[in-house]
C-alpha cells in the first residue's frame, strides 16, 4: 500500500481516530475539537480518507465503523522521510545538528544512541575464542600430536 500525503484537516480527523483506531461517526464527532466542523464536512473527509486507502469500512445496518488501515508510525516515518527531503539533503545528521543547534536536543539525550550495536561483548569473544579453539582442535592433523606423546612416554621410561 502506498501512503499519500494527508491536508491539515485530515490530519486532525486521523489523529482522532488513530486514538480511537475504530469508531462510529457520533464517536469521531464527540472527539472533535472546537470549533465543530458540520457532519456532513466530517463524513467527506472520512470518504476521502477510505478512497486514501488509510481507513476501511464495516457496514453494521445503516451506520459504519471505520477502522484505520494506515498506524500513526508508518505515517510518521513516510512524513520524515519527506522532511529529510525537502529541507535537509536526506541527511538525518543535519537533521541532529539542527536540533543540536536549536536547542531542541541535548547531546546528553544522544549518550543512549551512541552505543556501536556490531561491537562484540566480552562474553562473545570469549565464546569465539573457545569456538575457534575446538575448531582449530578437531580440524588440525593428529599425527603430530600422537607422536608428540609417544616422545612423551618414550622420555618417562
Amino acid at each position: 500500500m502506498k501512503i499519500k500525503s494527508l491536508t491539515p484537516a485530515e490530519e486532525v480527523l486521523m489523529n482522532i481516530l488513530w486514538k480511537l483506531n475504530s469508531a462510529y461517526m457520533r464517536e469521531v464527532m464527540e472527539q472533535y475539537p472546537e470549533p465543530k466542523p458540520h457532519q456532513n464536512t466530517v463524513s467527506t473527509f472520512m470518504k476521502i480518507l477510505v478512497e486514501k486507502d488509510f481507513l476501511t469500512t464495516e457496514k453494521e445496518g445503516r451506520i459504519f465503523r471505520y477502522t484505520v488501515a494506515v498506524p500513526l508510525e508508518d505515517y510518521k516515518r513516510f512524513q520524515l522521510k519527506i522532511f529529510l527531503s525537502t529541507y535537509f539533503q536526506n541527511s538525518g545528521i543535519e537533521l541532529v545538528k539542527t536540533l543540536l543547534d536549536q536547542k531542541l536536543l541535548e547531546p546528553t539525550e544522544l549518550e543512549p544512541f551512541m552505543t556501536f550495536r556490531n561491537k562484540p561483548s566480552v562474553s562473545a569473544t570469549k565464546k569465539e575464542t573457545a569456538m575457534s579453539d575446538f575448531i582449530e582442535e578437531i580440524t588440525s592433523d593428529k599425527k603430530p600430536k600422537k607422536k608428540a606423546k609417544k616422545k612423551d612416554k618414550k622420555k618417562k621410561k
